[in-house]
C-alpha cells in the first residue's frame, strides 16, 4: 500500500520541479518613436519582470508604464499623462510562446527564435510576433528581442500638432537576463 502512495507522490514531485520557471525583475525595455531630423523620442524601463518556463518555452512580461524614463522630464510627463494615460493604464503585459524552444539546445552562441503572443498596452490587446536571440551560459539565459508596434493599434493618441515629430511606429527592444 505504501508503494502505491509513494510512487505517484514521487512522480508528482518530479513534474513540479521540472516546471520551475526562471525570472528576472530587472529586464530592460527600450522604446523609440523618433522621426528623423527631430529630437529623439526614446524611453527606457529597467525594472521589468520577465519570466521563462524552460520546460515549455512560455514567456510572460510585466512593465509598469511609469517606470519609463526619458532624456527630458517634459517627454516623460507627456508620455505618462497624454499618451499612455498611466493612471488609467498602469502596465503593459505580454504572454507568449517561443516557437521550437528547447533549453537543452541553447549554447553560448545566440540562436534565432520567433516569439508569438499577446501584448496588452493602453487597455488593448493585440497578437504579435517578434524575433528573438537567445543564449545560455551556465544557469544564465539571455533573451534579446526587437520588434515594432503601431501606436494606433493600441488607441494611443498622437496629437496632430506633433504628429510630424512622433512616429506611429514604435520600435521596442527587450533585454532579459534570467537566472
Amino acid at each position: 500500500m505504501k508503494k502505491i502512495i509513494i510512487m505517484p507522490m514521487l512522480l508528482a514531485s518530479f513534474i513540479v520541479f521540472s516546471q520551475e520557471k526562471i525570472v528576472t525583475k530587472s529586464a530592460t525595455i527600450t522604446l523609440e518613436a523618433s522621426v528623423p531630423s527631430f529630437q529623439p523620442v526614446a524611453g527606457t524601463n529597467s525594472n521589468v519582470t520577465f519570466v521563462l518556463n524552460p520546460a515549455t518555452g512560455e514567456v510572460a512580461s510585466l512593465a509598469l508604464m511609469k517606470g519609463f524614463e526619458f532624456e527630458m522630464a517634459l517627454m516623460e510627463e507627456h508620455f505618462n499623462e497624454n499618451y499612455m494615460e498611466t493612471d488609467k493604464y498602469p502596465k503593459a503585459i505580454f504572454r507568449g510562446q517561443i516557437e521550437g524552444f528547447d533549453i537543452k539546445n541553447l549554447t553560448e552562441d545566440y540562436k534565432d527564435y520567433i516569439i508569438k503572443g499577446k501584448l496588452e498596452v493602453h487597455g488593448k490587446s493585440k497578437d504579435i510576433s517578434a524575433s528573438a536571440k537567445i543564449t545560455r551560459s551556465g544557469s544564465r539565459v539571455t533573451l534579446i528581442s526587437d520588434f515594432e508596434i503601431n501606436a494606433s493599434d493600441f488607441n494611443i493618441p498622437i496629437p496632430a500638432l506633433i504628429k510630424y515629430k512622433l512616429d506611429n511606429k514604435v520600435k521596442i527592444q527587450i533585454i532579459a537576463v534570467l537566472k
